[in-house]
């Protein structure tokens, strides 16, 4: 059997598409902003969710993209990196059904494995003569039912240190790194600024949502732009931290959910994230063993990792859970951040969130949020 000549740019938010039929949690009358920062594919899992709970929800994606199409585009059309940014919109979109939305997300392996959405914006980008107006033409075109921001618009480079000590340059290197990282930074060739709208909804925002995603290469990115954390800090939001349910890329190989946290913290954040979201498959009483505790987890590629290059045998191997143990979520909320612990995994596919469980949390935190003063 021939192979298709287009495949669909697999994405996670495929199984939130039955949360279009429960009804949103902001009452009539209620207008409730959240801004979801980070990028690759954990980022439009949080925006499926919100969107299904009523808010006005905008994302801030991280501009230091620099493998695949994305990078193949950055280097070869010298454009603005597209990848993360076609996520958070396709997830964004009206009708995730339309032809025009699947479409979007289309691959061509005949023609260097680039998405339609990636051409698109980087092709917009030069015509309408900036890298927001594509955005903004590939959001009317979507129906996109929010918005989404850059983080900047300067030529960035991620450059990474990990914990035994080497250097690494490039987001792509730095992902797929043989060991945790320890601190990343962004390197430019000159002030490095950021975009102003991304602040100003930041600022905004009645709930700030981080992740889920990769930490040090789609997350922290947005926080190294100088202006974000003061946006953060200058908000009246409350800041939410989605901790990943799995590890497979190097980043952060065998980091705890607490060691996910004070990486939050080393690079900004300390006093400023008030509620962690971790995944736990049983109580956690001081009694018990680390939830999560290694072992191989099998089933579909996690919404924040990549698969490319591995076999099934090798992908199997390489899914660790991220742990949590009592001791910990102890540790987390004595430096600030209520810690809400739960099942949240899809049982179907195991490193996926549950949708109805993580829409769920949400609501939980919403509801925190409406009573709790900053």
């Amino acid at each position: 059997m021939a192979k298709p000549a287009f495949t669909h740019d697999p994405s996670a938010t495929a199984a939130f598409a039955a949360l279009g039929s429960t009804p949103p949690v902001v009452g009539p009358g209620e207008h409730l902003r959240a801004v979801v920062i980070g990028g690759g594919t954990g980022a439009p899992v949080s925006i499926r969710t919100l969107l299904s709970m009523g808010l006005d929800t905008a994302a801030v994606v991280a501009m230091a993209d620099d493998g695949g199409s994305t990078g193949v585009l950055r280097e070869e059309a010298n454009v603005t990196p597209p990848g993360d940014v076609r996520k958070c919109l396709a997830a964004m979109a009206a009708d995730p059904t339309d032809p025009l939305t699947r479409a979007f997300k289309y691959r061509f392996p005949f023609a260097g494995n680039h998405t339609l959405g990636n051409l698109m914006l980087s092709a917009l980008e030069d015509a309408a003569g900036s890298f927001p107006e594509a955005i903004a033409i590939c959001e009317r075109l979507l129906g996109a039912q929010g918005r989404v921001y850059p983080s900047t618009l300067d030529r960035v480079t991620l450059v990474a240190r990990t914990r035994d000590g080497r250097e690494l340059e490039g987001q792509a290197v730095a992902c797929h790194s043989r060991t945790a990282l320890e601190r990343v930074t962004l390197r430019a060739d000159r002030s490095i600024e950021a975009y102003p709208p991304a602040l100003e909804a930041i600022r905004k925002a009645d709930l700030i949502v981080l992740g889920p995603g990769s930490l040090f290469t789609s997350i922290i990115p947005n926080l190294l732009v100088p202006g974000v954390v003061d946006a953060i800090r200058a908000s009246q939001a409350s800041t939410l931290f989605v901790c990943s349910l799995a590890d497979m890329q190097g980043e952060t190989w065998g980091l705890t959910a607490r060691e996910h946290v004070e990486a939050l913290m080393d690079h900004g954040l300390r006093g400023l994230v008030d509620y962690l979201l971790v995944h736990t498959p049983v109580p956690l009483r001081p009694d018990s063993p680390a939830a999560g505790v290694f072992g191989a987890m099998t089933g579909a590629e996690p919404e924040h990792a990549s698969t490319s290059g591995l076999d099934d045998a090798e992908l199997s191997g390489r899914i660790r859970p991220v742990r949590i143990s009592y001791h910990d979520v102890q540790a987390i909320q004595a430096q600030g951040p209520v810690v809400i612990a739960r099942n949240l995994v899809d049982s179907g596919s195991p490193t996926w969130h549950d949708p109805q469980a993580l829409r769920d949390a949400f609501s939980g935190v919403l509801k925190l949020c409406r009573s709790r003063q900053r």
